[in-house]
């Protein structure tokens, strides 16, 4: 069963220190989410996304221009970051991870996000939608991504654990019968 994201209730966020003090967060605000679930046996499903790298958003814009830049994603060269399912492992009903490869910059390594389920409700334009949170946390030295600047003070600008947290919101997609065929 094929089932797509309602971007309007769904996020992209990430998140790194900065000068090792506050976290500084952002969003990717275009992306695609297709989920093929086996609602029989969940560990069938599948997830693939597509980020648009350039959708990148810190609500800076210089520092969105340097996250953009070679330095970082290098979103010229490469303008999407994707994720591939490889395997889900349910822990519980509302609970399971879920391994994949993240590629960023052509740099394809193995994650694993905690996911959990909220459950599903029919909406009142008769959909059936479901709720997922999902989170990880990346060293983003593993994707070359290694930029950064040393603080007089120790530490450095920029850390190297990235978290990476998701909601998402998706909705079912109708099931359409094959078209009979017109006999000649």
């Amino acid at each position: 069963m094929s089932w797509n994201a309602d971007y309007g209730h769904s996020v992209v966020e990430f998140s790194a220190r900065h000068m090792m003090l506050a976290k500084t967060r952002g969003q990717f605000e275009k992306f695609t989410v297709t989920v093929d679930a086996d609602e029989a046996n969940p560990a069938n499903s599948s997830v693939e996304v597509q980020i648009d790298a350039a959708s990148l958003n810190t609500r800076d814009a210089n520092r969105d221009g340097h996250l953009k830049s070679p330095d970082f994603l290098d979103v010229a060269k490469y303008p999407y970051i994707t994720f591939k399912s490889t395997g889900l492992n349910l822990s519980s009903q509302k609970n399971a991870t879920l391994q994949g490869v993240l590629t960023i910059r052509d740099v394809t390594k193995p994650v694993t996000l905690e996911v959990e389920y909220h459950g599903q409700s029919k909406s009142p334009w008769g959909t059936t939608n479901a709720g997922f949170t999902a989170s990880t946390k990346i060293s983003r030295s593993d994707w070359e991504l290694t930029w950064n600047v040393a603080l007089e003070t120790g530490g450095v600008l920029v850390s190297d654990e990235i978290t990476i947290n998701i909601e998402l919101e998706l909705v079912k997609q109708a099931v359409t019968a094959p078209a009979e065929e017109v006999a000649a």
